[in-house]
């Protein structure tokens, strides 16, 4: 070891909090010095060994604070869990039906919508349709702005006014809501279904112990392949292990983010999803949709909706729940007006957006 003197004091100095940090630099470290123990002509490998000290050095010496923010963000946002909930039962037999039935054209009143039209997912797509509000499957105009499909099976609130809390208790409102695919009845969805010669083996496949096609199967299926979509990022990375999973840019961003108390509102591995709050200031919203209120009757509710969740935010615009905002600087932009501890320059509005930017799935791109 002694051709890298550098490195003893370089690796007293750090503070690595993840384990993972400390066991892949004593993996490197072990790699590096066995690679040089074993080279019989020192001179032909200066090159080489100088390269490894090189790339040693740069995962080492990460940006000032790296891991102190890496230490915050565990606290203040923490660890997307590996699963989402309820997902321990889920069978791949129950996945394939869910997704068979998440595209199914003919499960609309006129055959030409699914699931999948407002939350494609299929190549780059980030499981929502970029459009402010969806068309349903007669090009009717919808209310509210169609949120991704990815991560809604750790969600503890669905809809916008959280009118549904679970995936099962949603799974059928899309086919019968008027401005959707707009079914009149569930006997009719589970007539379409048992028409459907194809899903004879599915339903059996999925369910052995109640093989008969029903809506209560409909719905766990639908559970189990949404349950199924997790994104991850490299933000993930980064709060997870590697301290290089984000450039210096995006850490300082985060920093911000964490520092100006965004995280009150935008809270837990989702960074939103998980409470209501009122959205009205001098901007300009459908003053008709009057949010959670339309749900419980409640006056105090008036203009309540829920915080969306900031997961792939940079891959889901435009913003909001009526779709009215199409960037994302001026969404955060707007966001200044909401409970924030001070005003934030422009500069600090640019910071948070490229750390967001870090939050999209690495397999999307929309």
């Amino acid at each position: 070891m002694n051709r890298f003197p550098c490195l003893v004091p370089m690796l007293l100095k750090m503070q690595l909090y993840s384990p993972k940090c400390i066991y892949k630099t004593f993996l490197l470290l072990t790699s590096i010095w066995l690679f040089s123990a074993c080279n019989t002509d020192f001179d032909l490998k200066k090159k080489e060994d100088s390269d490894n000290t090189r790339l040693l050095a740069a995962y080492l010496y990460q940006i000032p604070g790296g891991a102190e923010i890496q230490a915050e963000a565990r606290i203040k946002i923490g660890l997307l869990p590996p699963k989402t909930p309820g997902s321990e039962s889920d069978t791949p037999a129950q996945i394939t039906l869910g997704n068979k039935i998440f595209r199914d054209n003919t499960l609309s009143l006129n055959h030409v919508q699914s699931c999948h039209t407002c939350h494609p997912l299929d190549g780059n797509s980030a499981g929502m349709d970029s459009q402010s509000t969806s068309r349903g499957t007669s090009g009717q105009i919808g209310r509210r702005n169609a949120p991704t499909i990815l991560n809604v099976g750790y969600l503890p609130i669905i809809f916008w006014d959280g009118r549904k809390q679970n995936l099962f208790d949603q799974a059928v409102a899309p086919f019968l809501d008027s401005l959707e695919m707009a079914l009149p009845s569930e006997a009719e969805l589970l007539t379409r279904l048992q028409n459907n010669s194809s899903y004879t083996g599915l339903f059996q496949n999925a369910f052995p112990d109640s093989p008969a096609i029903s809506i209560n199967s409909l719905r766990n299926a639908l559970s189990a392949f949404e349950r199924s979509l997790v994104s991850k990022s490299r933000f993930d990375d980064f709060i997870e292990w590697d301290l290089r999973a984000l450039n210096n840019e995006e850490k300082q961003g985060l920093k911000t983010f964490m520092d100006l108390g965004c995280t009150n509102c935008h809270s837990g591995y989702l960074l939103g999803g998980n409470q209501f709050k009122k959205l009205d200031s001098f901007y300009s919203y459908n003053t008709n949709d009057l949010g959670r209120f339309e749900f419980t009757g409640n006056q105090d509710d008036k203009s309540f909706f829920k915080v969306p969740p900031l997961r792939n935010v940079a891959l889901t615009a435009p913003y909001f729940h009526d779709g009215s905002v199409r960037t994302l600087k001026e969404a955060v932009t707007r966001m200044n007006q909401y409970e924030m501890s001070r005003p934030m320059t422009d500069s600090e509005i640019n910071s948070i957006v490229t750390f967001l930017k870090s939050l999209s799935d690495k397999t999307k791109s929309n």
